[in-house]
């Protein structure tokens, strides 16, 4: 992905040290270690990792923290030294995993509630013949529980009503159904043996020819459109602003970003240097001008299912292959492709379609959730990385990250550093203030910049 033989220097120890050596080898780069490499420690894993905000995720809520099955934080942080590596002017020394990945709890106050996500949405159900993880966090969600559980008069919001119809069928009925119908669940299981990539890269432009001259020349540094939501996508693009990535997010003004209705200072911190850009994607001249957008992005996030985005008149091949060669990351909850990309997750119930509950269960006994939507910040932590690493090497790719495979990646990478300490890296204070633009205030103005104030609708794709 990058160019060959990319030179990088990864400054970090132990498992940090040793994890963005290998991302950053898988990307093609050449890896110097400033850092020696950590004397092998007689710890475990869970041992090694030191008490903290995000340890304190996992446990019963009326009992001590459970110790984690794997370093995440020390993990986390390999993605950050990676990111340094490629970048090392970036705006990162105030970051570090454990920060990452405790952020939103920390903001919100939420605990551990063992069973329970930390968020509430998510619980741990026992079925017939195994446990699985269901997710309700859309109103909308709970009106399909009667079809789901083939349960007529199912009382609107109650949960233990739900773990006793649960309770009665088999794991695997559930999970197909379920899936069918649009809920977010997943079986509890291990994690697979079979080596499973942290990325796909799915389609790439032919390799570039010489520029001729009517083509945009590159940025010194990248335009990045962010047209996906929650945690995971706005996570990835704040940490590419924060390697001099100029990002637009691009909301749809019918439907605006969901944690737009959720805690206004975690808003806040992952949107905060963004321009705001608020679109009519019902009307031909909205959708003319989404597309005329995205044709200057050098890099382009979304987190929506295909076939939504086909609606809308935007093919990703096509568009990876036009002048500008932008490199497109497609984020989702199990992967690209039939059938797993019809297939809803989020954060909690992508843990444990993981293996990380299962594996929380083979070491401490105990069957509960690993940190807080633990997949969307190791998510976004990656497909940052993914995007910076396309760009420097010429672009022209549509790169594939889901929730479960990065996480189940990240489970495997970890038995390999399995002796090695995972100390955390030191950080140093944020002093930037965190405010988020107010929605669509930035619309007028890059339109204007663009040239799409007045974009013409001939020939626009319609919906369908």
């Amino acid at each position: 992905m990058l160019r060959p033989a990319t030179p990088c220097i990864v400054d970090a120890p132990g498992v940090a040290g040793a994890y963005a050596e290998h991302l950053l080898t898988t990307l093609g780069a050449a890896v110097t270690r400033r850092s020696a490499p950590a004397s092998t420690s007689t710890l475990s894993p869970a041992d090694a990792v030191p008490a903290s905000a995000f340890a304190a995720l996992t446990g019963p809520a009326d009992g001590a923290p459970l110790p984690l099955p794997i370093p995440l934080p020390a993990l986390a942080d390999g993605v950050l030294a990676a990111l340094r590596a490629l970048a090392p002017e970036a705006a990162l020394d105030d970051l570090d995993g454990e920060h990452l990945l405790s952020e939103r709890a920390v903001l919100a106050g939420l605990s551990r509630r063992g069973a329970i996500a930390a968020g509430g949405h998510c619980r741990l159900l026992a079925a017939a013949d195994g446990h699985l993880a269901l997710s309700l966090a859309r109103a909308d969600d709970w009106a399909l529980l009667p079809a789901w559980l083939e349960q007529d008069g199912l009382d609107a919001h109650d949960w233990d009503a739900v773990a006793a119809c649960v309770q009665r069928q088999p794991r695997a009925a559930l999970v197909e159904r379920g899936r069918l119908l649009g809920l977010a669940l997943a079986a509890d299981e291990p994690c697979p043996i079979t080596p499973v990539p942290w990325l796909r890269v799915h389609a790439a432009a032919p390799v570039a020819t010489p520029v001729a001259a009517a083509a945009p020349r590159r940025r010194a540094q990248p335009l990045v459109v962010d047209l996906s939501s929650l945690w995971a996508g706005p996570l990835c693009s704040r940490l590419l602003l924060r390697m001099g990535a100029r990002v637009i997010k691009l909301e749809s003004r019918g439907r605006p970003d969901g944690a737009r209705a959720g805690d206004a200072v975690f808003f806040d911190r992952l949107h905060a240097g963004k321009q705001s850009v608020a679109l009519d994607f019902t009307s031909a001249r909205g959708r003319a001008q989404l597309q005329a957008l995205l044709a200057e992005a050098d890099i382009i996030i979304e987190a929506s299912r295909p076939r939504a985005l086909r609606q809308l008149g935007i093919e990703a091949e096509a568009l990876i292959a036009g002048p500008r060669r932008p490199t497109w990351i497609a984020l989702s909850g199990h992967g690209r492709g039939e059938p797993q990309e019809q297939w809803i997750a989020y954060g909690d119930d992508a843990g444990v379609a993981a293996g990380l509950t299962s594996l929380l269960h083979r070491h401490r006994g105990e069957r509960m959730f690993v940190g807080d939507a633990i997949g969307d910040p190791l998510t976004g932590l990656h497909a940052a990385l993914a995007a910076w690493a396309s760009w420097l090497g010429g672009g022209g790719r549509l790169i594939a990250l889901s929730l479960v495979e990065v996480l189940q990646h990240l489970v495997q990478q970890a038995e390999t550093f399995a002796a090695l300490p995972a100390a955390a890296l030191p950080r140093k204070p944020a002093l930037q203030p965190f405010t988020a633009r107010e929605f669509g205030a930035d619309t007028a103005a890059v339109l204007a910049e663009f040239g799409l104030a007045d974009t013409p609708v001939r020939g626009l794709v319609q919906a369908e």
